[in-house]
């Protein structure tokens, strides 16, 4: 009888609890997916009105958040303000070459983080996450100090060199955890099978890392087009589409730049919807 006690006693204490964590998994089943919803919404509302304010009447040629009426007349006269069409050239003039640069040092650079062992790797790691993790004003007045210290004339060419800085660690980070998880046996079955390292690589390791190499990229055009700080203390008399755009507020800022960034962001969820779905589907 005594041996059977703690038994019937924990039988009790697991009903007894049964109801208790129940409760628990419902409310959190309940809980956390109106967390997630409400997080999303907080980030796509300011979009969403910027997307249907696009399409508001402007008669003083400024944006208003009082809604005038629907009208398309600003995407058919999208690139009608000359500044802003070349500051959204430069923009993506930089965002791409930054884009490439990047994209082309950062691979290789990804793949020795990732697969070797050298003197100067745990310096390299130190330099790489400081250079994420360090405010945008420093990076912008520590580059600018640069530029100046060799009498650099600042414009397009040290937006883009700064553009470059600040990207290619993020680019390093994403291709180096697609690299990392590779299996090195096919590296091996490559060479056994007479292949070279430089064949091994664009036929084993390329195709198999093309993914995060096209994530990077992605992230690395998103970072570039937008930044404002960094371009700000780099640009001189050049102008992006960003700083185009905080110089207007004072002004008011006209239609064209919700239809601009409404591009933007459209261009954006394309290209990051073809490379999740084009992948997942490979």
């Amino acid at each position: 009888m005594n041996t059977m006690a703690p038994a019937n006693e924990t039988s009790e204490v697991t009903a007894a609890a049964a109801p208790g964590s129940g409760r628990r998994r419902r409310l959190a089943r309940l809980v956390l997916p109106i967390y997630t919803w409400l997080v999303i919404l907080y980030a796509i509302v300011p979009i969403a009105v910027m997307v249907v304010f696009s399409f508001n009447q402007a008669p003083t040629g400024r944006v208003t958040l009082k809604w005038l009426g629907f009208t398309t007349v600003w995407y058919s006269n999208v690139f009608a303000i000359a500044d802003l069409t070349v500051a959204l050239e430069h923009s993506l003039e930089v965002a791409f070459g930054s884009m490439v640069i990047s994209i082309i040092f950062g691979t290789p650079m990804a793949l020795a983080l990732a697969r070797y062992r050298f003197r100067a790797k745990s310096v390299t790691d130190v330099i790489i996450f400081a250079d994420i993790a360090a405010p945008s004003v420093v990076v912008g007045a520590a580059l600018l100090s640069f530029f100046l210290t060799l009498n650099l004339p600042r414009g397009l060419f040290t937006i883009l060199i700064a553009h470059v800085a600040f990207n290619i660690a993020f680019v390093v980070v994403v291709i180096r955890a697609r690299v990392s998880g590779l299996d090195r046996a096919l590296d091996r079955a490559a060479a056994d099978l007479g292949a070279t390292p430089w064949v091994a690589f664009w036929r084993v390791t390329f195709p198999l890392i093309l993914p995060g190499i096209a994530a990077a990229a992605l992230l690395a055009f998103a970072l570039s087009i937008d930044d404002l700080i960094i371009t700000s203390f780099v640009a001189g008399p050049t102008l992006t589409f960003p700083i185009w755009v905080y110089g207007a507020v004072k002004g008011g800022i006209p239609p064209q730049v919700f239809v601009i960034s409404t591009l933007i962001f459209l261009g954006g969820v394309i290209l990051a919807g073809f490379n999740a779905f084009g992948w997942r589907r490979d």
